[in-house]
């Protein structure tokens, strides 16, 4: 089959428009050869060495020894489906563009844009975080595949078309208050089927109710981490991989394979200025990991960015618990989608007291406390019972 190549396109959105573009194509490849994708040591382009803490990853990698995004998830790699694949290709393309927005000199004009001499409020650039919003749900219409998309930043969600096969929520930039300092973003992505049975329905209500599809429903959930690399983090139920942009060539490279999060870490991540509104039982983990006394007999050490998807992707990596122990956290937008990565790398994703996928949403922006980590640590904090902020000041950082 020829290659597909999807043009670029121009959503409706207020941002400069000298930032980089990248037109992705859809390869389809003959039945594969068993090509190796490298799973100790792998050369980027620049001459560094990336390690992956990894198994090996599946066939489908190009010639040049390197696996793409889209080769892992094609005909030569598992082999998701072309209308999955072509989804898939959308999101990332989208997720590239969020990456050199929030890397531009205009980042901070975008972000604050009171502070910008215009013609009229009208003509004000949009926060960063609409910005993104737009650029997803352009790209998702598209790519012809979506539905409906429910956004953390649309108070409902938006009906696409009605023969699209998938349903997609998004978080588009989460930790977007923190682009001023530079510290790392990220977009939240989970993809469902669209339920057929719900399509006599009127539009509105359909919409809603294939938005609020339990998470052990999700056909596929990702993150991408905007930082000092570019990182698309996915699942497809078949464990959770990470790919790194390639800035040369515009691919996403297959750069862990296989991620398993080590059964228990030594890092904790939590706003632990919030100590004296914690509920007793939290307080007496954490005062326990802290001094060495827990299950693990060393000294967790605190490690907290206020960027759920950085935190989370640390903590992928090197185990631990990830948390926010207030209802702060959107069950939709943010948990579930976490919730499978952290599920199919051999850890779990709960609020403190029930499995976070086993939850059926009630409403939209429906929140929750979350906690995310190392199968053991997990279990630990669990053990503790009342781990969940009921107290909530309301506070302004």
């Amino acid at each position: 089959m020829q290659s597909t190549t999807i043009p670029p396109f121009n959503p409706p959105v207020s941002f400069p428009s000298n930032l980089p573009r990248f037109a992705p194509t859809i390869r389809h490849f003959p039945p594969p050869s068993k090509l190796r994708v490298p799973t100790a040591m792998a050369s980027t382009p620049f001459g560094l060495a990336v390690r992956s803490r990894t198994e090996a990853a599946p066939s489908g990698t190009g010639t040049d020894g390197l696996c793409t995004l889209t080769d892992f998830v094609g005909k030569g790699g598992i082999g998701l489906g072309d209308d999955l694949v072509l989804l898939l290709t959308h999101i990332q393309y989208a997720c590239k563009r969020i990456a050199a927005l929030v890397a531009s000199p205009f980042s901070s004009d975008l972000q604050n844009p009171a502070g910008l001499a215009v013609g009229s409020e009208r003509d004000a650039p949009k926060p960063l975080d609409i910005v993104s919003n737009e650029i997803i749900l352009s790209s998702l219409r598209n790519s012809g595949k979506v539905a409906v998309m429910a956004s953390e930043e649309d108070d409902e969600p938006v009906w696409i078309r009605d023969d699209g096969p998938f349903v997609v929520v998004t978080d588009p930039l989460d930790g977007s208050r923190n682009i001023d300092a530079s510290i790392p973003t990220g977009t939240i992505f989970g993809v469902y089927k669209r339920l057929v049975e719900l399509d006599n329905l009127p539009r509105e209500e359909k919409a809603v109710l294939n938005s609020l599809q339990s998470g052990t429903k999700l056909l596929a959930a990702g993150y991408v981490l905007y930082s000092s690399a570019t990182i698309l983090c996915a699942s497809f139920g078949s464990g959770t991989h990470a790919f790194t942009l390639d800035h040369s060539t515009g691919d996403f490279i297959l750069t862990h394979p296989h991620i398993k999060i080590p059964p228990r870490g030594q890092i904790y991540s939590v706003n632990d200025a919030r100590y004296f509104d914690w509920p007793e039982g939290l307080r007496r983990y954490i005062d326990t990991i802290r001094q060495g006394k827990g299950k693990n007999p060393k000294k967790y050490s605190a490690r907290y960015i206020c960027s759920l998807v950085a935190d989370l992707h640390r903590t992928l990596l090197y185990g631990g618990v990830a948390m926010n122990p207030r209802d702060h956290l959107r069950l939709v937008y943010e948990a579930n989608p976490l919730s499978l990565l952290v599920e199919q790398a051999g850890g779990r994703g709960s609020d403190g007291k029930h499995r976070i996928l086993s939850l059926q949403p009630g409403k939209l922006h429906q929140r929750l406390p979350l906690f995310l980590g190392s199968m053991e640590d997990m279990e630990e904090l669990e053990s503790y019972g009342d781990v969940q902020q009921k107290v909530n000041p309301g506070y302004e950082v």
